[in-house]
C-alpha cells in the first residue's frame, strides 16, 4: 500500500530482528501491524514471514501450531499430575493429543516433519520449553 512508510528491505530486516528476539511468526505479524503500520508482510515484501525466515536460516524445530498444541498438552499433563481425578481435564488432554497426532500426520504427508517423527510428551516438553 501507498501509506506504508517502510520499504520491503526494512520490513524484511524488521522480521529477522523480531525473530531473533524469540517472537513467533504470528507475533511478528501482529507487532509489525500494531507498531509499524504494516498491514501484511506478504503485500509489502512479496514473501511470507516464513519464507523470509527460511532465507535467513531461522527455523523452529516444530511448526508454530504444533508447538502451541504441545505446550497446551504439557500444561494439561502438569495439571493432571496434581488433579488425577479431573475427568474433564483427562478429556481435554485426550482431545488435545488427538489434534497433535492429526497435525503430525499432516506434516509428515507434506514432508515438513521426518517420517520417523514420534510424539513423546516427555521429549516434547523439553523441546518446546520457554
Amino acid at each position: 500500500p501507498v501509506w506504508v512508510e517502510l520499504s520491503p528491505t526494512e520490513v524484511e530486516n524488521e522480521v529477522v530482528k523480531l525473530a531473533r528476539r524469540g517472537n513467533s511468526k504470528s507475533m511478528i505479524g501482529t507487532i509489525l501491524r500494531d507498531s509499524r503500520g504494516v498491514p501484511l508482510v506478504k503485500v509489502v515484501t512479496g514473501k511470507k514471514v516464513s519464507q523470509i525466515l527460511e532465507t535467513h536460516d531461522i527455523t523452529a524445530p516444530l511448526p508454530e501450531d504444533l508447538t502451541n498444541l504441545v505446550r497446551k498438552a504439557s500444561n494439561i499433563r502438569k495439571h493432571m499430575e496434581t488433579n488425577h481425578k479431573d475427568l474433564e481435564g483427562k478429556k481435554g488432554l485426550n482431545r488435545t493429543e488427538s489434534k497433535i497426532y492429526r497435525l503430525i500426520k499432516y506434516y509428515k504427508k507434506k514432508s515438513i516433519l521426518a517420517n520417523d517423527f514420534k510424539y513423546d510428551p516427555d521429549k516434547m516438553r523439553t523441546l518446546v520449553a520457554r
